[in-house]
């Protein structure tokens, strides 16, 4: 068995990945990977920066790491910025001969608009799952691994199981995927509830 520690839009809140972090170790993982939006709301991007770096985590950029390369003045440079610049689109892995893909939004290499499968109280929209279902009809892969959404959900669409492990900011949450019996756990952060879905208008986000 192969595990990977899943987490993504933590935007630069240190803690939750620390505790994210140490629920990995504490399971065994064998590998760490973060679904993008590392930069973003919060204050404490270099300390962030820190930790998943000395993690080994293999991360993807989301929109947030773009923004804050667009937005750096010419000439300047960060830490932060050094290690988004070499962050990929995508990472496509082949793992305990699992197929696995890992986008911030949805395939082949979206920062935006993302996968929604749940209403405002955490429920599955049957509508969704079925438009997705469809839009990844010829999706080759066995795990399809996003975020961007800030939702919270393992679920089997098609032939791909397709997994959001939430923010570790808003949504309180991580998960660690298993492979290959491709099984999900999710847990909790920051001695709260898991916040399935963290999307709606009565938040302040960008690009949702």
């Amino acid at each position: 068995m192969v595990r990977i520690g899943l987490l993504s839009d933590v935007h630069s809140r240190p803690a939750p990945v620390a505790e994210a972090l140490s629920i990995f170790s504490s399971r065994g993982v064998d590998h760490v990977w973060c679904a993008g939006d590392i930069a973003g709301y919060g204050g404490q991007l270099e300390e962030t920066v820190t930790l998943l770096a000395g993690s080994g985590c293999r991360a993807i950029r989301g929109n947030h790491e773009l923004r804050y390369l667009a937005q750096l003045e010419e000439g300047a440079e960060t830490m932060a910025s050094r290690f988004f610049r070499q962050l990929p689109a995508v990472l496509d892995e082949t793992v305990a001969g699992k197929r696995v893909y890992m986008v911030h939004a949805h395939p082949p290499d979206a920062c935006m608009g993302g996968i929604k499968l749940l209403d405002q109280q955490g429920a599955i929209m049957t509508e969704r799952v079925a438009q997705w279902t469809g839009k990844l009809g010829a999706f080759d892969y066995d795990v399809l691994v996003v975020g961007h959404t800030h939702q919270v959900f393992a679920e089997q669409l098609g032939h791909t199981l397709v997994v959001n492990p939430g923010s570790t900011a808003f949504n309180h949450s991580c998960a660690v995927l298993a492979l290959p019996e491709m099984s999900v756990e999710v847990f909790a952060l920051s001695g709260k509830a898991i916040e399935r879905t963290w999307n709606w208008s009565d938040h302040v986000i960008y690009g949702g």
